[in-house]
């Protein structure tokens, strides 16, 4: 990795997210247990909701011991991935994200059964845009003429 240039992102809670996430299971929920008559329409449903908890407890409020607190950005298709419990989980990227101005969607290669969901609130927006413009154009941009090598705004630029 020497001579590399690594863009470090870390990830704060998102309460948009995590209603988002417990929305959409509570109304799967209703329907699986308008479908399905009896206790076991009111269990599926119940489960279904609490389902949507858990995802959102993980993935959006990042309070799960794996949850993704952090990227670190090795290259175009390289990062590292710092959990809650510290330990850091190198991932390949496929090269078909999802960038927009609300969210990036990073899905894992082939044998990395995982997808990155970063949204707007999860970051400043300086980081929003060094996560998007990496995103889409596979980059790490490059800190301008006299700035610090970590700036305020979350990103932090390392040479090894």
């Amino acid at each position: 990795m020497s001579g590399e240039r690594i863009l470090r992102i870390d990830l704060s809670p998102s309460r948009g997210l995590a209603a988002i996430i417990v929305s959409v299971h509570v109304g799967a929920g209703a329907c699986a247990g308008a479908l399905v008559a009896g206790a076991t329409g009111i269990c599926l449903g119940v489960l279904i909701a609490g389902l949507g908890l858990a995802a959102a407890w993980d993935r959006a409020l990042l309070r799960g011991r794996r949850s993704v607190r952090a990227l670190r950005i090795v290259d175009q298709d390289r990062v590292i991935l710092e959990l809650a419990n510290a330990e850091t989980l190198p991932m390949r990227i496929s090269s078909r994200r999802y960038v927009s101005g609300l969210a990036v969607i990073l899905p894992g290669s082939a044998s990395m059964h995982r997808t990155i969901v970063v949204v707007r609130d999860m970051l400043e927006p300086g980081p929003f845009r060094a996560l998007r413009l990496w995103a889409l154009w596979g980059r790490v941009p490059d800190a301008g003429p006299g700035q610090p090598a970590v700036q305020a705004s979350g990103i932090e630029r390392t040479i090894s």
